[in-house]
C-alpha cells in the first residue's frame, strides 16, 4: 500500500504538489491523472525519496523508502526509460541492479524473460527503441519481485501489441494483491487498465475512487436497460429514486446519473429480466476533460 499524506513541495516560489493525501491500495491497478504540470512525477519521485518532501509525508507498507534495507525487494519502478548508460548491455545494467540489492543474478535473466527481451539482453541499451528501453525499465522494477510498483508512461513508445501486453501485465500484478501506481496521458488506455483513480490539478487532489464512479459522475454518462418487462422496472427504477428516461421505437430506457451495478441491483431485487445493460454516452476522456478543465496550465485558443 502507498499512503500519501500532507505531500507538499516547493521549488522557490513554486508550489509543484500542495497538501496532497491519497491512497493506493493492494490488489488494484491504480491510475494517476492530472493535466500536464499537475505534479504526478514530483509525486513519483517523492514516494520514491528522490526528492525530499517540503512537508508531509509517503509510507510504502507503513515504511518511508529510506527506511527500506533493499528497497529493490518492496517497490518497483520505471520513471525514466532512458537512465540507462548507453554503453551497457540489458544484462550487464540488470546485473548491477541486482548486486546493489543483493538480489540473485538468476533473476535478470527471469525478468529478461517476462519482458520479452532475451534475444537482445546482450546488446547495447543505447542502440534500443523507446519501446525496448521501456521493456527494460519494467524488468529493473520487476527485478526485486515487489510488492509494489511505480509506473510513469509505461507504454510510451509501445506498438500496439507492446500496449496490450503491458496492460494485461498491470492487471496481473494487481490479481496477484500487489498495489500499482500507473501515471498516464492515454486515457482511452486508462479506461481499459486502471481500476482506482487518483486524478489531481495543480499539485492538489481533485478526486479519489473507482473508475466506473469518476466517469459516470463528470461525463453525464446514462446506464442503458432493456428488458422484457419494461414498464415494472421503470416503475422499479423511478421508486428507487432514479431518473428514468424512455427510448421511443427501442424499447429501453436511459437512467441518468446511476451505475448499471445499482440498475442491475434494483432488477434483481424486483425479479426483473434484463437483456441489456450497458453504459452509454460517456467516456474517460469526457470525464477527465470536464473535471480538470480549470487546472490546465496551458489553455490552447478555439480551432476554426
Amino acid at each position: 500500500m502507498i499512503e500519501a499524506t500532507g505531500l507538499t513541495k516547493r521549488y522557490g516560489s513554486t508550489l509543484a504538489v500542495d497538501n496532497l493525501t491519497f491512497t493506493v491500495r493492494p490488489g488494484t491497478v491504480t491510475g494517476f491523472l492530472g493535466p500536464n504540470g499537475a505534479g504526478k512525477s514530483t509525486t513519483m519521485r517523492m514516494v520514491l525519496g528522490l526528492d525530499r518532501p517540503t512537508a508531509g509525508e509517503v509510507r510504502i507498507g507503513g515504511r518511508r523508502y529510506q527506511e527500506l534495507t533493499h528497497p529493490l525487494r518492496t517497490v518497483g519502478a520505471l520513471l525514466d526509460a532512458k537512465w540507462v548508460h548507453p554503453n551497457r548491455s540489458a544484462r550487464s545494467h540488470l546485473r548491477w541492479m541486482a548486486a546493489s540489492n543483493e538480489l540473485p543474478v538468476a533473476r535478470v535473466d527471469e525478468v529478461l524473460e517476462t519482458v520479452g527481451l532475451t534475444a537482445v539482453a546482450n546488446k547495447r541499451a543505447g542502440g534500443f527503441s523507446l519501446g525496448m528501453s521501456q521493456r527494460l525499465g519494467i524488468a529493473g522494477a520487476m527485478l526485486g519481485d515487489p510488492e509494489v510498483l511505480l509506473f510513469d508512461e509505461p507504454v510510451n513508445g509501445l506498438d500496439p501489441e507492446g500496449i496490450q501486453w503491458i496492460r494485461r501485465f498491470m492487471q496481473n500484478l494487481a490479481a496477484e494483491g500487489r498495489t500499482v501506481l500507473v501515471s498516464s496521458h492515454l486515457l482511452s488506455e486508462m479506461a481499459l487498465t486502471a481500476t482506482d483513480l487518483v486524478v489531481i490539478g495543480r499539485g492538489r487532489l481533485i478526486t479519489q475512487g473507482p473508475t466506473s464512479e469518476f466517469v459516470n459522475g463528470a461525463s453525464g454518462a446514462t446506464v442503458q436497460v432493456r428488458s422484457p418487462q419494461l414498464a415494472e422496472l421503470a416503475a422499479a427504477l423511478r421508486g428507487a429514486g432514479l431518473a428514468v428516461v424512455d427510448v421511443p421505437g427501442e424499447a429501453a430506457l436511459h437512467v441518468a446519473d446511476t451505475t448499471t451495478a445499482v440498475v442491475g441491483d434494483i432488477a434483481a431485487a424486483n425479479s426483473l429480466a434484463l437483456h441489456e445493460l450497458a453504459l452509454r454516452g460517456g467516456s474517460l476522456e469526457e470525464a477527465f476533460m470536464e473535471i480538470t478543465k480549470q487546472d490546465v496550465e496551458f489553455v490552447t485558443g478555439a480551432v476554426a
